[in-house]
């Protein structure tokens, strides 16, 4: 219909090659600078279709490493969130939780103490004295010991830490009933640059010299997902910076909101997939807060989500009512800081219920199915393929009332 309009051929062309290249749309933030526009999770919104589906039909199991897994939910290896106990009480809930093997836990004999001190502290005097804390050495004992009494209680043993940490501790964990290693940083890349003479550390040498599964990030882009998954990881954690204790956007500048990261880095192991027949689960992590949040991240791509501050609030956590970013003991620059979540519930009645808030954050699974059967999902693979459309407005249109009296979305 344009051959007569000669006219609007060439500059049709022109950006249609121009987004089949880019695979998005570039903005001009000003002389010789394009820059893409990302979207956060409170941006979109999940479109119904021509089908719904019976509660009971949905299924939102996911698989990592060897483990199938009841519950689409990992808790944070945050040592607010997760310890021996809710690591075992978690994964009876078919779920799973990470322990930070570089925290309080591994750290000192008997944690509740310490836990104590840092519930009870100021907000002045907390940095410091978690700069203090934290100063003691990770134990290699305390390590195995842990991981023995997740395993001896039932639970499955994850365990979280740092590319240092990885190198330093790496023979300990080898030598243990170690089921799941969380490979974690801020970012984490297949190329890091070191100092001569100081060791680092090669991601696909880990892979392939640790005796479970490596399950690493984070991450927020499609060349580094990719990357990642073709040095061998076993699962890949996405989200820079939006965690609810998490200071590191204000601190550094880092961060691509979590829709459009997530959906960047599924894209990725869409692609890998077909390549190379092995599924790379996505994990959404950060600035999940709510049922709807899991459900939005699961859209965008996600397989599973990583939360900290939801679990955070239940009366089993070890943070008594208090979480605080893995960063904040950094004893050069503290990226974190400690918030007070209060306990809500227990930890069975936010991940399965019954709920007693009507605020989206207890019983989690349960607005998972919930979303699933109203949207016509029957899986998390059917789920990645719901209509998603941008709605800025979503959490505030017609809730007036709710956010003056500070009810329900209005909290």
């Amino acid at each position: 219909m344009f051959l007569n309009k000669p006219w609007l051929i060439t500059p049709l062309v022109v950006n249609l090659i121009r987004i089949i290249e880019k695979k998005s749309v570039n903005i001009e933030l000003g002389l010789n600078k394009k820059v893409k526009r990302a979207y956060g999770i409170d941006e979109i919104a999940l479109v119904p279709g021509n089908r719904t589906l019976d509660y009971d039909l949905t299924d939102p199991s996911w698989e990592i490493g060897d483990f199938k897994r009841e519950v689409p939910i990992v808790a944070s290896a945050m040592d607010s969130v997760v310890d021996v106990n809710t690591a075992v009480e978690l994964t009876k809930l078919g779920s799973i939780g990470v322990i930070n093997m570089e925290g309080i836990q591994t750290r000192y004999e008997n944690p509740d103490e310490i836990l104590n001190q840092i519930a009870s502290v100021g907000k002045n005097d907390f940095v410091p004295l978690m700069q203090k804390i934290y100063s003691e050495p990770v134990k290699d004992g305390l390590i195995l010991q842990r991981i023995n009494e997740v395993k001896e209680r039932g639970g499955i043993a994850a365990f979280s830490g740092t590319p240092q940490a990885a190198i330093n501790f790496k023979e300990t964990l080898n030598k243990s009933k170690l089921d799941l290693f969380f490979l974690q940083g801020t970012v984490v890349s297949t190329e890091h640059l070191g100092m001569e003479g100081k060791e680092t550390l090669n991601i696909k040498d880990l892979c392939e010299s640790m005796n479970v599964p490596v399950v690493a990030g984070n991450c927020v882009t499609y060349e580094v997902a990719k990357l990642l998954m073709d040095a061998g990881v076993a699962g890949l954690m996405v989200g820079i910076g939006p965690g609810a204790a998490c200071t590191s956007r204000g601190v550094l500048g880092i961060g691509i909101p979590q829709a459009t990261a997530i959906a960047d880095c599924s894209s990725a192991r869409n692609d890998y997939f077909k390549e190379s027949g092995r599924y790379i689960p996505i994990i959404g992590d950060g600035g999940i807060v709510t049922g709807g949040d899991i459900c939005k991240c699961l859209a965008c791509g996600a397989d599973a989500v990583m939360i900290g501050s939801p679990i955070a609030k239940s009366s089993n956590a070890p943070g008594k009512g208090f979480h605080w970013g893995m960063a904040t003991p950094s004893p050069v620059l503290p990226r974190g800081t400690r918030i007070e979540v209060g306990s809500t519930g227990s930890l069975e009645r936010i991940i399965k219920g019954p709920a007693l808030l009507d605020d989206g954050t207890h019983n989690l699974l349960g607005a998972i199915r919930t979303s699933m059967s109203t949207l016509g999902a029957k899986n998390i693979k059917e789920m990645q393929e719901v209509e998603i459309v941008i709605a800025p407005s979503l959490l505030t249109e017609g809730k007036v009332y709710q956010k003056a009296q500070q009810l329900g979305m209005g909290k």
